[in-house]
């Protein structure tokens, strides 16, 4: 009997009732040649408790790329402006240095500023100004973090972006939206029937998702900034797999209403309805390329689970993956040049990478029960649910594998992470 785990994977879960908490980030794998980094504590911080240079700080050692350096005490005084002894932070082996200032301005706001050193050079490599209100110290955090991220890397950070989840506690479905690092969690809706498979709109203000409160799976468009939503799919059957085109103009799903899993383009609101592909197969899971001109989706068609690939309007469908019996869950990476998946490899269901020039497929998780890989929109990460101890949980890899972090609750079963897209400035 063939096993459609991808089709409606949120699985009944052994968790208990407990109370909302936001995930906290182990990192298990870290990978090598981390530049160390050392982020003193902001002058003035304790005006915006937790204080900035802790969340710069984790955020630039949760990438893989940094590690952290223990400044002394006394470095709690020191500003942007500050004379640098780059000798002394040498000789704490930091190759470079973050100092900064929080100061109290008009109507109640606060203005940061920071400056970033290479003390193996012992020059300084630029600093930015932010002016914030009191509850925008987590947002103006991540965007410091972005701006080192961006200027040591010459690649865009992503630390300001954020997260979508699922978390089941006891009846009760949990629809979460976060920051990147698991803070400033807010729930989008709530559901004594199960959520499945939030996808991001290209502007980052809306989230399609497949809710069975109707007793069936109906695709709905879900505004963040108001919290309304739309019906975009609900149609005899099954409604699911909602996927975004990358100018945000139309979703593609999977609908059974013409008998068999097939897929469909249809507008946001609903309308202008439209089948993509006709096979007597099923055909579910579909996801744009980057560009906006093919699809890629699971299908059985050739007997076993495997992914293809066809143009957006539709035609012949080519065969991606052959290694295997088993590949699901198709997530193209924001280059266009790989593409992550699901495979099942000796009973283990496990994240893979398929260099789409080379045809090279890289194993990228060491757990078995992996599912819903979602790519930062850097490409430098993959977010993911998997089981551990019978309790879904989320986790991440960085696209080489060298780079593995663990995302956990205090209670509830966390499935189906999306990680949402760059944000506008």
């Amino acid at each position: 009997m063939l096993r459609l785990v991808w089709m409606f994977i949120l699985l009944c879960s052994l968790a208990s009732p407990g109370v909302h908490a936001q995930l906290s980030i182990e990192i298990t794998g870290g990978g090598g040649n981390r530049t160390p980094i050392a982020v003193a504590p902001f002058a003035g911080e304790n005006n915006l408790p937790p204080g900035v240079a802790a969340i710069v700080r984790a955020d630039l050692e949760r990438s893989g790329l940094f590690r952290g350096v223990d400044v002394p005490t006394e470095a709690t005084a020191l500003t942007e402006s500050s004379a640098v002894n780059f000798s002394d932070w040498r000789a704490r082996s930091a190759d470079l240095l973050v100092q900064g200032s929080v100061n109290p301005v008009a109507n109640g706001r606060f203005e940061v500023r920071f400056r970033l050193f290479d003390v193996v050079k012992q020059q300084a490599l630029g600093g930015v100004a932010y002016t914030l209100e009191k509850n925008q110290l987590r947002a103006t955090a991540h965007r410091i973090s972005d701006w080192i991220y961006q200027k040591l890397t010459g690649e865009r950070g992503v630390f300001s972006t954020r997260i979508a989840y699922v978390v089941k506690r006891g009846p009760r479905y949990e629809l979460q939206v976060a920051d990147a690092d698991g803070g400033g969690e807010e729930t989008a809706l709530v559901s004594f029937e199960p959520i499945i498979s939030p996808a991001w709109a290209p502007d980052g203000g809306r989230l399609a998702y497949v809710s069975f409160e109707s007793k069936k799976p109906v695709v709905y468009v879900h505004s963040l900034r108001t919290g309304k939503r739309n019906v975009a799919a609900n149609f005899k059957g099954s409604n699911s797999a909602p996927a975004w085109a990358p100018d945000g103009s139309r979703l593609m799903v999977s609908l059974s209403r013409d008998g068999g899993s097939q897929l469909f383009s249809v507008n946001p609101d609903g309308s202008n309805l439209r089948r993509v592909t006709s096979s007597n197969s099923i055909d579910t899971e579909p996801v744009f390329s980057p560009d906006g001109q093919s699809l890629y989706f699971t299908s059985d068609r050739g007997g076993s689970p495997q992914i293809y690939r066809m143009s957006v309007n539709g035609g012949e469908a080519q065969r991606v993956t052959f290694e295997g019996t088993y590949n699901v869950s198709p997530r193209p990476s924001p280059d266009g040049k790989s593409l992550a998946f699901i495979t099942r490899n000796a009973g283990r269901y496990q994240v893979a990478l398929l260099d789409l020039s080379t045809r090279q497929v890289q194993l990228l998780t060491d757990s078995d029960r992996d599912e819903s890989p979602s790519f930062a929109p850097n490409g430098r990460m993959i977010l993911l649910a998997t089981v551990i101890s019978g309790r879904g949980i989320l986790s991440a890899v960085s696209a080489d594998g060298r780079v593995k972090q663990r995302l956990t609750t205090s209670s509830g079963d966390v499935r189906e992470p999306a990680w949402g897209p760059f944000v506008k400035e």
